[in-house]
């Protein structure tokens, strides 16, 4: 009689052990490439914004301004990205757009993804209903500048690459356009503390300071609203580098927050100073754009000062080694 073929138990967990082996040593590999992938989407992004900010530039002369908000009167305005929108292929979309009414008289226009707006990592890549309206969240946010935003009182305004109801041309960028942050990766539904109006002059360098200075707190809506000018919700400052951890806690539970002040517009008495961090889901730092147009991907261990001088078009700093 001849005997069934056939294999036995100890052969199957082997087989099995080894194919486990090689997905265990395959998954890394999988992963690896998609955040390769991912971060350079991530950075052809952020190449179509560098263009469109130049075709602005040489089409109007000027760059646009991070909201047009006027002395005496409380407003909504637009935000960088919306004034740049004809210019990334979003003509259309503008076009829907009365700049000069708030964005909250266009819900058409607030709940749009644009999809040059969104990093691949980006995990909360959904809409914020807000009342009557829908917002969506953007990965991209402008250069305010290292910590003052915004006086409404003198009409002075930061020292970043955008400036409120300013309009900068290249020869305000004396640091040079190579030298200067356009814009960075910051994370949606980033938690913040605002309109605490209790914050110094002199910006912080130690992130635990930051909880101190109070406010209203909001767990989880910064940068979802594209079309919002506020610093909070589509720029960026660089007060801290990369990825710095801000910490505050409330009710037993810890957050990483940005804090404004006191929100643009809002009011007509009160400066808007400003700790919002650039964030990203990459690994070891985050992708920016300069503002000559070429995309950097700059790791968290840059120093403090560097990023500082990153973050100003007319600071006459030497910048640092570690860029």
């Amino acid at each position: 009689m001849r005997a069934k073929k056939g294999f036995t138990l100890i052969e199957l967990l082997v087989v099995v052990a080894i194919i486990a082996v090689l997905i265990g040593l395959l998954l890394p590999a999988v992963q690896k490439v998609r955040e390769v992938a991912a971060r350079m989407k991530c950075q052809n992004n952020l190449k179509q914004w560098g263009l469109a900010l130049h075709n602005h530039e040489g089409t109007l002369d000027h760059y646009p301004s991070l909201g047009d908000y006027p002395f005496a009167a409380t407003a909504d305005r637009w935000s960088v990205p919306a004034r740049l929108l004809p210019y990334v292929e979003q003509e259309s979309l503008q076009k829907l757009i009365d700049f000069s009414n708030s964005y909250a008289t266009n819900p058409a226009v607030t709940q749009v993804r644009v999809p040059t707006l969104i990093c691949p990592s980006e995990v909360n890549d959904r809409a914020r209903p807000d009342g009557a309206l829908t917002h969506y969240p953007l990965n991209y946010g402008a250069n305010a500048g290292t910590w003052m935003v915004w006086n409404p009182t003198t009409g002075r305004t930061g020292d970043g690459a955008f400036g409120v109801s300013a309009r900068f041309r290249h020869a305000d960028f004396s640091d040079g356009l190579s030298n200067t942050l356009g814009m960075a990766e910051v994370k949606a539904y980033t938690p913040y503390l605002r309109d605490g109006n209790a914050a110094p002059a002199a910006g912080p360098t130690d992130p635990n300071a930051v909880s101190g200075f109070g406010g209203s707190f909001k767990t989880d809506s910064g940068h979802t609203e594209w079309v919002d000018a506020r610093v909070h919700q589509s720029g960026v400052t660089t007060t801290f580098p990369p990825n710095t951890k801000v910490p505050h806690t409330t009710g037993g539970t810890a957050y990483d927050i940005d804090f404004n002040s006191s929100r643009e517009g809002k009011t007509t008495d009160q400066v808007t100073y400003a700790a919002i961090t650039s964030r990203s889901y990459h690994s070891n730092g985050v992708n920016t754009l300069l503002m000559d147009g070429s995309v950097r991907f700059v790791n968290n261990s840059v120093s403090q000062t560097t990023w500082r001088a990153l973050g100003t078009r007319a600071g006459g700093e030497v910048l640092g080694n570690d860029f």
